[in-house]
C-alpha cells in the first residue's frame, strides 16, 4: 500500500530535480558553469538535501553550502581525450 507522505516527498524530490535541471541548461549558467540556488519554501527540506547529496555524490561537480542555507553548485566541461 502506498504512503501519501511519500508520494509527495517524491513528486517533490522530482520537481527540485527539474527546477535544478531547468536552471543548469540555461545557455548563460552553461558559460560560467556555475549556478547558487535555494530551496524554496514550498519544496520538501528533505527532497532537497536528497537531491543536493545526489549532486555531491557525482564526480566532476562541487557543491559548497553556503551560510545562507543555498548550495552553489559547479561543473567543469567533460572533455574525452
Amino acid at each position: 500500500m502506498s504512503n501519501g507522505s511519500n508520494s509527495l516527498t517524491l513528486n517533490t524530490y522530482e520537481q527540485v530535480g527539474r527546477r535544478i535541471q531547468r536552471m543548469v541548461s540555461d545557455p548563460n549558467v552553461q558559460k560560467v558553469q556555475t549556478i547558487t540556488i535555494a530551496r524554496r519554501d514550498d519544496e520538501s527540506p528533505d527532497a532537497w538535501e536528497r537531491v543536493i547529496q545526489e549532486f555531491e555524490e557525482t564526480g566532476g561537480i562541487t557543491v559548497e553550502r553556503l551560510e545562507d542555507d543555498s548550495v552553489r553548485i559547479s561543473w567543469q566541461t567533460y572533455v574525452d581525450l
